[in-house]
C-alpha cells in the first residue's frame, strides 16, 4: 500500500543516537527527529550537558530523550553504549555521526594561537582530530551498522560540510597588521575528516545496500553563532544565497534523511550550504 507523505516522515517508534549530541546542531538534529516522533540518545563527552539537553527535549515532545557519555574513540564505550540504548528502548534504527573537533571561530581568531597552521600543526593534534571525527564515525558506524544490518533495517547520516567539498578561503580568517605566518587559519583536520565522511558514505552506502541499510551525508554550511560582523561580511560574499544559515534550518533535510521520506536514497550528498560549494 503507498504511504502518503505524512507517514514517510513519520518515526513513530524509531530510536536515534546522534554522536556530539550536545552542541549546536546535534541538539537541533534530535528536534527535528523528536517532532516526527522518534526517541532519540545524546551521545557526548559532556555528560551534564546532554543530560539537561536531553530532559528539555523530552519535555518538549511526546518521545523520550536520554543523554549518555561516551568516547567515541573507544570501541568498548560505544559497545557499552549501545547496550543502554538497547535495554532502554529496545531496538536502535538511526545513527548520526555528527562528532568533530571543530575550532570555533573565535578560538581560529586568536592572535597568539598558531598551532594550527599547516607549518606548526602538531602530530598529535592531528591524531586528536581524526580520532574524534573519523576513527569515532567508523566505530558507531561499524558497532551501529553491523546491528542495522542483522535487523535489516538502519539508516547512518554522516555530517560533513561544505569545506568537505571545496577548500577553506583562509582570507576570510585574516587579520590586518598580521605577517602571513601569524595568520589564522582552517587547520587541515576540519577539511580533511570532512572528505573522508564523504568517501565513508559511499563505501557503508555500497557494503551494506543489500542489508536494508542507508548511509547518506549532509553538507551543511556556516550557521550564525554571533561571529563578529567582519567575519559574516567576509563569508557571506563567498556564498550565493548572501547569508548563514540558521541553526533551525538543516532541521528538515535532517528529517527526510533518516525517515523513509529518502527510501530510494542511498550513498548520496546533499548539500545545504547556499550554494556557496556551486562557485
Amino acid at each position: 500500500m503507498e504511504k502518503r507523505i505524512k507517514e514517510l516522515f513519520d518515526l513513530s517508534g524509531k530510536t536515534a543516537v546522534i554522536t556530539g549530541g550536545s552542541g549546536l546542531l546535534g541538539y537541533k538534529h534530535a528536534e527535528s527527529l523528536m517532532e516526527a516522533g522518534a526517541n532519540c540518545v545524546l551521545v557526548d563527552i559532556c555528560k551534564d550537558r546532554a543530560m539537561q539537553l536531553a530532559a528539555e527535549l523530552t519535555n518538549k515532545f511526546d518521545g523520550t530523550a536520554i543523554g549518555i557519555h561516551a568516547d567515541i574513540t573507544s570501541k568498548k564505550e560505544v559497545e557499552e553504549m549501545k547496550d543502554i540504548v538497547i535495554n532502554h528502548f529496545g531496538n536502535i534504527h538511526i545513527l548520526i555521526n555528527n562528532a568533530a573537533n571543530n575550532p570555533k571561530f573565535e578560538e581560529i581568531e586568536q592572535k597568539k594561537d598558531l598551532s594550527k597552521r599547516l607549518e606548526t600543526f602538531s602530530v598529535s593534534d592531528w591524531n586528536a582530530d581524526i580520532s574524534v571525527g573519523l576513527t569515532g564515525a567508523f566505530i558507531c558506524s561499524q558497532i551501529f551498522g553491523t546491528l542495522f544490518a542483522a535487523q535489516h533495517e538502519g539508516v547512518i547520516l554522516n555530517i560533513s560540510s561544505d569545506l568537505g567539498v571545496i577548500a577553506p578561503d583562509q582570507r576570510i580568517y585574516q587579520q590586518e597588521g598580521l605577517a602571513e605566518e601569524e595568520q589564522p587559519t582552517k587547520p587541515i583536520t576540519y577539511s580533511v575528516i570532512k572528505t573522508g565522511l564523504i568517501g565513508m558514505t559511499r563505501y557503508l552506502a555500497t557494503y551494506w545496500a543489500n542489508k536494508g541499510v542507508r548511509c547518506n551525508a549532509l553538507v551543511p554550511g556556516g550557521v550564525y553563532t554571533g561571529q563578529n560582523e567582519a567575519f559574516v561580511k567576509k563569508l557571506t560574499n563567498l556564498i550565493p544565497m548572501g547569508r548563514m544559515a540558521e541553526a533551525d534550518e538543516y532541521k528538515a533535510a535532517v528529517l527526510f534523511l533518516c525517515s523513509d521520506a529518502s527510501k530510494y536514497m542511498t550513498g548520496a550528498t546533499l548539500n545545504m550550504e547556499g550554494g556557496r560549494t556551486c562557485w
